[in-house]
């Protein structure tokens, strides 16, 4: 996933392969899928380019892909691959300390640290023994930007795959004072494109389990308004999300599924119009659900603050949002409960045996009596009330047990 190439500097100086441009590829965050790709696909074009140098500038606190294609790749490029760990405040540990191995060159800002190779990967269980190898680079300085880290390569001579090359990164400007070295040649920054940026963001452990009970809490909400809309539509998108991202995280698929009871409890007590035995099950499923979703290791999963932020609204979402919601629309103020037995509406969704009926201009959710089915647009009688829930039977032609029929024959 190549994006566009940013120029920070003037045109390429002409003449000479030592002038040819220098490449800046920027990652940041979890080495996956995409920015593996990013790297791969890099080394190969800036290779085809003939490009002076490549440096790569890195922040990723470990990897949840195979980062061995693109330590290949390096060690077949004939361009020069130098690695920065920046900016200040940056890291590689995991599968990144593993990669800043092979580069021909590496540095590190002020205040960044390379940690330790174990666990190459994030997604594989942390047993302590990643069952490779790996012979760690000592830094060869540190430099506080990109720009000083290019400019202090000039006169460097460098091995790569074709031989040594001695880099022309530099050029003296200015007098006296003023004097002062920038690059000699047009220096681009590489990153992801949009793609390529949604797919990383997706995969993010944190945004994919954020999404799922989302998204599924939205589903619900839509659910309960009797109608297919705007919120739907985006708790739809939330799930097909995080289910991205799951294909690429270590995910316990039954972790998922509790999730899933989570979100039917809660559902089924809002139906019911209170609190009773599956709103504990939703709230213990929930729990359940969201800490136990991802295996690899502990430092994948989320941080325990998102846990809680994330646990706390669904559920105050659920337990106080969606009943307030349906009272809010299945009920009114003008219209009290006891006042609505024998009033005359219409059914605005079919009631069999359950559906939503129109009194006093006032939706209520409603239940037919007797099992009697009613069409969209049929006139209903109430003829009880339970909670929130009106019992209603056509205005003629309901139904009658024989307990009625034996009261008129006498």
């Amino acid at each position: 996933m190549i994006g566009a190439y940013a120029a920070i500097a003037g045109p390429a100086a002409a003449g000479g392969d030592e002038r040819r441009g220098i490449v800046v590829v920027q990652i940041k965050g979890l080495l996956d899928v995409p920015n593996v790709s990013l790297l791969k696909d890099t080394i190969k074009q800036v290779n085809a380019d003939r490009r002076t140098l490549l440096l790569i500038q890195l922040d990723a606190r470990g990897a949840i892909a195979d980062v061995d294609p693109v330590m290949r790749a390096i060690n077949r490029s004939r361009v020069p691959v130098v690695i920065w760990v920046g900016p200040p405040g940056a890291e590689a540990t995991g599968g990144a300390a593993v990669l800043t191995a092979a580069a021909h060159r590496l540095f590190r800002a002020p205040g960044s640290t390379i940690g330790s190779p174990n666990p190459i990967r994030l997604d594989q269980s942390d047993d302590g023994d990643s069952g490779l190898t790996v012979t760690g680079q000592v830094p060869h300085g540190q430099r506080p930007t990109i720009g000083e880290t290019i400019v202090k390569l000039d006169g460097k001579t460098i091995e790569t795959a074709d031989g040594e090359h001695t880099l022309s990164t530099a050029k003296v400007i200015g007098e006296g004072r003023d004097r002062r070295r920038q690059p000699n040649q047009e220096v681009v920054f590489e990153t992801l494109d949009l793609a390529g940026q949604v797919q990383h963001s997706l995969i993010s452990p944190t945004v994919a389990y954020f999404f799922l009970v989302i998204g599924l809490a939205l589903i619900v909400f839509e659910f309960f308004a009797a109608s297919i809309g705007f919120a739907a539509f985006v708790g739809a998108l939330c799930v097909v999300g995080a289910l991205y991202g799951f294909s690429h995280l270590p995910v316990h698929w039954w972790a998922v599924a509790l999730l899933l009871l989570s979100t039917f409890g809660f559902a089924i007590d809002a139906q019911a119009g209170g609190l009773g035995f599956w709103t504990a099950v939703g709230s213990v499923a929930l729990i359940a659900g969201s800490v136990t979703l991802y295996g690899g290791t502990i430092d994948l999963r989320p941080s325990w603050w998102a846990f809680v932020v994330v646990i706390a609204s669904v559920g105050m979402f659920h337990v106080l949002a969606i009943p307030s919601f349906i009272r809010a629309r299945f009920s009114t103020p003008t219209v009290g409960r006891e006042g609505v037995v024998g009033e005359i509406g219409t059914a605005e969704v079919a009631v069999d045996p359950d559906g939503v009926v129109v009194i006093r201009d006032a939706r209520w959710r409603a239940r037919t009596n007797r099992a009697t089915p009613i069409a969209a647009g049929g006139v209903v009688r109430v003829v009880s009330v339970e909670g929130l829930v009106l019992e209603v039977e056509p205005e003629s032609g309901g139904a009658h047990d024989h307990r009625d029929r034996a009261r008129r024959k006498k």
